[in-house]
């Protein structure tokens, strides 16, 4: 049976295509003729209206792929505990891990209520799809839809791989610091992740990571808490039912997916806002003025399909545009912005290298000067230059971000 589940995840890649990204039959495309590097930024809601025939959603598409990713997630922790062989069932969590991130990406749209077209309805289909990553829904939502999409890479503001500033880094005690190089080393992000924004944020947060109190929070974390143990208990009965180490099952089957769903999103976050070409700001009317949805987010290219697997979640800077916009033409979206605004975002193809490189380069920011800089304070990279205009003037001017590595 674990065979059969690996077989579908990574060799059943046309049935993954057919479900998960042909894009929607999207009627009145705005046709637009690309803007050069000297032409005005348009005003956000412009932008919108070019992409507003790719906010269509559908019920029926939406219901089919969290059926799929959830039979698919079962399967796989069902299978760690029919295996014998340790590795294996290391493995097999692994993926199961891996795909947990596919269902968490679905509630995400969900969140954003682009999933389906009724909002009841993603609330429901969202909670459902954050149960696998144990995410309460409606921390996310402050967290992510107001604070993050609300003001991204505004420091004070977007707290998501928020970086610190010379001064900022050298009042840190000596563990803490030793923490920040952690989560900066380019091994960190699922160890920033975990406890940045997991532990200290949603999962039971306090009053200092989140002031504001509703019920709503509570309940969403007894309901990720309650998922929680109903799964290591299924755990236990199926290890002892098979005579099995209980330990073992439990690590595999729940400790392993967790963590590398951890790592995957902790991965996913720290690449969408953190490049050197990527700017970030201290002062708020700066960075109105520089066109945030734009300018700040990567969209990060994958060889072989893992996109596609991802759900599309690299076609960032379009999300950032409209979050109305479903994953499944997400894609289609992106190829119209990058089409309309050739220069303008940051588009970069993923390898090992240029992973190493961004980590070694971003690890803190002179927000003055908008340069990356190492832990010595040493400048490493120019952010992208953002022409900005006067506040009573029309829109920014954005000069050329597109990566060259």
């Amino acid at each position: 049976m674990a065979n059969d589940w690996l077989w579908l995840l990574v060799y059943r890649r046309e049935y993954l295509t057919n479900l998960c990204i042909q894009p929607v039959i999207l009627k009145d495309v705005v046709d637009v003729a690309p803007l050069g590097l000297d032409s005005e930024l348009p005003h956000r809601k412009i932008i919108r209206s070019w992409l507003e025939p790719m906010t269509q959603s559908q019920t029926t598409r939406a219901v089919a792929l969290l059926i799929f990713d959830a039979m698919l997630w079962v399967g796989l922790i069902a299978s760690t505990v029919i295996v014998g062989n340790v590795f294996f069932k290391i493995i097999l969590g692994m993926i199961a891990g891996f795909v947990t991130g596919r269902i968490f990406i679905l509630g995400h749209d969900a969140c954003h209520h682009s999933f389906t077209p009724h909002r009841g309805l993603n609330k429901i289909l969202g909670r459902i799809a954050f149960l696998p990553s144990l995410t309460p829904f409606s921390l996310w939502d402050v967290g992510h839809n107001v604070v993050h999409h609300g003001q991204t890479n505004l420091k004070g503001f977007d707290f998501v791989w928020e970086p610190l500033s010379k001064e900022e880094y050298e009042a840190l005690s000596p563990a803490r610091k030793l923490l920040e190089k952690i989560y900066r080393s380019g091994f960190g992000p699922g160890i920033y992740y975990f406890i940045e924004i997991w532990w200290k944020r949603e999962f039971f947060p306090n009053s200092k990571n989140m002031p504001a109190k509703r019920p709503i929070f509570l309940k969403d974390n007894l309901l990720v808490s309650g998922f929680a143990i109903i799964w290591i208990g299924l755990l236990v009965i199926a290890a002892v039912a098979t005579q099995q180490s209980i330990i073992v099952s439990i690590v595999a089957g729940f400790l392993v997916p967790f963590l590398f769903w951890n790592f995957m999103i902790g991965f996913v976050v720290y690449v969408h806002h953190t490049h050197t070409k990527v700017a970030w700001y201290d002062k708020k009317s700066e960075w109105l003025r520089a066109q945030p949805f734009v300018s700040t987010t990567v969209h990060l290219t994958f060889p072989l399909g893992w996109g596609h697997l991802m759900h599309q979640i690299m076609e960032h800077t379009a999300h950032h545009v409209d979050a109305s916009i479903p994953l499944y033409t997400l894609k289609s979206a992106q190829n119209k912005l990058e089409e309309i605004l050739p220069g303008r975002i940051i588009s970069q193809r993923f390898t090992f290298k240029w992973y190493i490189e961004t980590a070694k380069r971003c690890k803190l920011y002179d927000f003055e000067n908008k340069a990356w800089l190492d832990f010595n304070g040493y400048e490493t990279a120019k952010s992208a230059v953002v022409q900005l205009k006067s506040i009573q003037e029309s829109k920014p001017i954005l000069g050329t971000i597109q990566a060259n590595a």
